[in-house]
């Protein structure tokens, strides 16, 4: 494998060729003024922004509808500055938490997928299943199913029951050339544990926060970001600072997204974790580290404008 070329300055510091670190999505009406600066310069766009700051992010539309080719190609463009940069991606749910999605509905799926690969742009797809998908014949020979109707792309495998938790399922994933997905979430009855397994050349970390009381929450008043309104301490985030190293010395290219996403919380820990990795200082959002002054401790230069009081 050749040698990287360095990062252009101004651009995110890669901890190793292998390791890429960001956010799950950037269109949240909550990061205006805390993510993003207000008011925001003319021709700007979310993903162009982030990518001054990491080397991935990972996009979750495509988990409600497939992608359009025309916003791929304008993603690509957008991020072009940062020639490092790679998306992720979610499967669309009708295929993760349904079991009869259509030949046509596969083609509209793979037609924006299509565009972020054929521009070496495309890190992984994430088929993200959720708590109630068990490890069950069925459901394994579902799961078969749908990594083998996929199996031209590079494919990861998130589930969240702990019937899952056995040697034969994570060599299923290597008979089958698919990552599995490591994540940290609340430990609710039998929800999986962290762990730091890799089965692919592809490596997977999500890290969904810890909001106990929501996680499962079906009251209807409550405000669906509330799931993911949680800051990792760097004591929480230490352990995984340790595991994320497990799964790079095992995979070619690891992903690390936070989905605590409220109010640009994963952006702070993404931040964090970074720092922790490489030793080194970050480039830090000049609104976030406002809003979260414990970033002052891992900036690389000091705020545009001093505070105005001390």
């Amino acid at each position: 494998m050749a040698e990287p070329k360095p990062p252009k300055p101004g651009h995110p510091k890669l901890i190793k060729a292998q390791l890429r670190i960001g956010p799950a999505g950037w269109s949240y009406k909550d990061w205006q003024s805390i993510v993003y600066p207000a008011p925001r310069p003319r021709g700007f766009h979310e993903a162009t922004y982030l990518a001054e700051y990491f080397s991935t992010i990972e996009i979750n539309t495509s988990f409600y509808q497939p992608l359009k080719p025309q916003h791929c190609r304008l993603w690509i463009e957008r991020v072009s500055a940062n020639t490092e940069f790679l998306f992720t991606a979610k499967l669309w749910q009708r295929f993760t938490h349904y079991t009869d999605a259509s030949t046509e509905e596969e083609r509209d799926t793979r037609a924006g997928f299509d565009v972020l690969r054929d521009a070496g742009k495309l890190g992984a797809i994430l088929l993200q299943f959720p708590f109630s998908f068990h490890q069950t014949p069925d459901n394994l020979a579902y799961l078969k199913r749908l990594a083998s109707r996929f199996q031209d792309y590079p494919l990861v495998v998130e589930v969240r029951h702990a019937s899952w938790n056995e040697p034969a399922f994570f060599q299923f994933l290597h008979e089958m050339g698919v990552g599995f997905c490591n994540i940290d979430q609340p430990l609710i009855g039998r929800s999986l544990k962290a762990s730091e397994i890799a089965t692919a050349p592809v490596g997977y970390i999500r890290l969904h926060g810890r909001r106990y009381d929501t996680w499962f929450s079906d009251d209807p008043e409550l405000p669906p970001h509330e799931r993911y309104n949680y800051l990792y301490s760097e004591h929480e985030l230490a352990p995984w600072a340790q595991r994320i190293r497990t799964v790079q010395n095992s995979s070619r290219t690891t992903f690390v997204i936070t989905n605590n996403h409220f109010e640009g919380k994963g952006v702070v820990n993404a931040l964090q974790l970074i720092n922790m990795l490489t030793h080194e200082k970050v480039k830090v959002p000049e609104p976030l580290r406002h809003q979260y002054p414990e970033l002052e401790a891992i900036a690389d230069k000091p705020p545009d404008e001093p505070p105005l009081f001390t």
